[in-house]
């Protein structure tokens, strides 16, 4: 019968075997505990990413696998600690701190370690009292699953009274709306729903006069244009063969808009964003009803499935389609805007749902057209149109259901000509020339009577 050598020389058998196997297995095991395979329960983030602004900071963290959190908020001071399951503390997650700038209006500093076991806390240390929003995406796009933390104030700044200290509002003169040459100061916005009724009661008497006063056609106050940068943030939309963001290309263009019309005395301009940050669809038309707007021009520079579509086009609101299929597949792509970007959809938001309600306002939809064809007929001087004639399509930017929108598509990103135009600065200026001059025309017509007493009182 055979034995082993340990057993020959008097040894028990395996008793030296054991140890060398023993050593060997614990290699094994040493190994298998940091290799790939040992590590595959554990997720790693493939991006972290930051956008500022003053509404408030996004963060977003990209895993390949859906990422478990908890949340909590600590005071004094402020904090917002956030648990990750499962999450493995990479380089990527490493450097999110160094992506939190001194000029974030709300993150002091975030730190991130392992809290125990398969956990990884982060830590922002706040600048104030903040309202979070911690939700996750499933993958959509070019995204992976996010874990987005959007950071609120929990007093949000008044939009109007925002505006004002930044200078985008210039008061004129000293004189107050009780003489009948005066203009109306612009007031600020109370969301409270009794604040405007208590208002027009208190003020008519006072107002009234120079309500009389007002020739025909005139407006006693100034003009309020919303301007809408498409896209932003974790949203690009469009992407140009040479690399340009459509969403860098609307800012710009509606930066210099903004300019043109704050120049005039009579009206003002406001802007849905301005800065590189998301702002779902709905938020956009919320902006444009809080602050009383007159008019909502969106702005884009969109794509399309032929590198060879170009010019310009207007689009207005329709409720029973579109004019065409270019108009249904581009109203497609942009209501999707919600899903790249990346909207907390436990959030009841009233003024969304309001939007999508029956929208078939005929003065609005009406006096819309209107602007549309104004606007496209200055925009035939500066660039060739895609069709002659306003298109309609359902897109939900353009759902304010009491205040004359649209949507004007600059020029096709996805052309090379017209993607190297658009990035030239002396080319954006003629085109929000082209904007303002069909805007005039259109007021020049379509004065916001009504809508300026109503929005005094």
């Amino acid at each position: 019968m055979f034995r082993s050598s340990a057993a020959r020389r008097g040894r028990p058998a395996g008793s030296g075997l054991s140890r060398r196997h023993f050593l060997g297995f614990s290699g094994a095991s040493v190994l298998l505990s940091v290799s790939p395979a040992g590590r595959a329960a554990a997720s790693s983030l493939l991006a972290v990413r930051v956008w500022p602004a003053l509404e408030y900071t996004r963060i977003t963290l990209e895993s390949r696998d859906e990422l478990k959190f908890s949340h909590f908020l600590v005071k004094d001071p402020e904090r917002l600690v956030i648990d990750l399951e499962g999450l493995e503390l990479n380089n990527v997650l490493g450097s999110l701190p160094g992506k939190i700038s001194d000029a974030d209006p709300y993150i002091k500093v975030l730190r991130a370690g392992r809290n125990k076991p398969g956990v990884v806390r982060l830590v922002m240390e706040l600048k104030t009292e903040v309202k979070p929003q911690v939700f996750t995406l499933a993958p959509v796009g070019q995204y992976g699953h996010r874990l987005v933390m959007d950071i609120y104030p929990m007093q949000p700044a008044d939009p109007l009274m925002r505006l004002a200290r930044q200078g985008d509002i210039v008061y004129q003169g000293e004189a107050t709306p009780d003489q009948p040459d005066a203009p109306v100061q612009p007031q600020a916005v109370n969301t409270q729903p009794e604040a405007p009724r208590q208002t027009a009661q208190r003020d008519t008497t006072r107002r009234q006069p120079a309500q009389q006063a007002e020739p025909e056609g005139s407006v006693s106050r100034l003009i309020t244009i919303v301007l809408d940068p498409g896209h932003g943030g974790e949203d690009p939309g469009a992407v140009g063969r040479g690399g340009s963001y459509e969403k860098d290309v609307t800012l710009e263009v509606a930066q210099r808009l903004r300019a043109k019309i704050d120049a005039d005395p009579a009206m003002r301009a406001v802007l849905t964003r301005d800065a590189d940050f998301f702002v779902p669809l709905g938020n956009r038309v919320d902006k444009a009803r809080r602050v009383h707007a007159d008019l909502f021009v969106s702005i884009h520079a969109d794509a399309f499935v032929r590198p060879d579509a170009r010019g310009s086009s207007v689009f207005v609101l329709s409720d029973r389609g579109a004019t065409s299929s270019a108009a249904r597949w581009l109203a497609q792509r942009e209501n999707s805007a919600d899903l790249i970007g990346g909207v907390n959809l436990d959030v009841k938001d009233p003024y969304l749902a309001r939007t999508l309600l029956d929208l078939s306002q005929t003065a609005t939809m009406n006096d819309s057209m209107k602007l549309g064809r104004a606007v496209l007929g200055e925009l035939g001087g500066v660039n060739t149109l895609h069709k002659a004639q306003v298109e309609q399509a359902g897109f939900a930017v353009l759902k304010a259901p009491d205040v004359p929108s649209i949507l004007v598509e600059t020029a096709f990103i996805s052309n090379p000509e017209e993607e190297k135009r658009l990035t030239d600065d002396a080319y954006q200026d003629k085109l929000a020339e082209a904007i303002l001059r069909g805007v005039r025309r259109y007021l020049a017509k379509n004065p916001p009577l009504a809508k300026s007493r109503m929005a005094m009182l």
